[in-house]
């Protein structure tokens, strides 16, 4: 694949996702770092997730392997950059190909706010770095994050 490269902005702007969640605050909070929780929701439908690390602290790692029905992972690394429960949630994640070299940097940026005992989640990604044509897999990351909080939805619903 070769070395990621910075992005130009205007190639890939950012995604920008609102969800109003009915659960609590600190729940929706704790689904997103707890690797107990995140690994029921986390990623498209039908994926499971395998492996999932959570070392919830400003430059404490994330990783989650997603697999696809067919079997295939997906392997994917992070660093938290800021915590601030329960209001805020700041990442960096890595896509890895199956030889564990480098597809594409993310900035994830996550903000919980409190309606009335339910929860406005506004979820930001901004891709930050890439490698050689890997369109193909961000071509498809707004839909991935909407399956992704539609599993959520249906985790809090439990």
């Amino acid at each position: 694949m070769g070395p990621l490269v910075d992005v130009n902005a205007s190639d890939y702007p950012p995604l920008r996702i609102t969800r109003v969640f009915d659960a609590p605050r600190e729940l929706v909070f704790k689904a997103w770092t707890e690797a107990e929780h995140l690994k029921h929701w986390w990623g498209p439908k039908s994926f499971t997730n395998p492996v999932c690390e959570i070392d919830l602290q400003r430059g404490g790692t994330l990783r989650i392997d997603m697999r696809s029905p067919d079997g295939t992972v997906y392997p994917m690394t992070g660093v938290f950059q800021e915590i601030k429960a329960p209001e805020r949630l700041v990442f960096t994640s890595v896509a890895l190909d199956g030889a564990g070299a480098s597809l594409f940097e993310i900035l994830t940026t996550v903000s919980f706010e409190d309606q009335n005992g339910k929860t406005r989640l506004t979820m930001e990604a901004r891709v930050l770095k890439t490698a050689a044509d890997v369109s193909q897999y961000l071509d498809g990351m707004e839909e991935g994050w909407n399956q992704s909080l539609d599993g959520l939805a249906e985790f809090l619903a439990k």
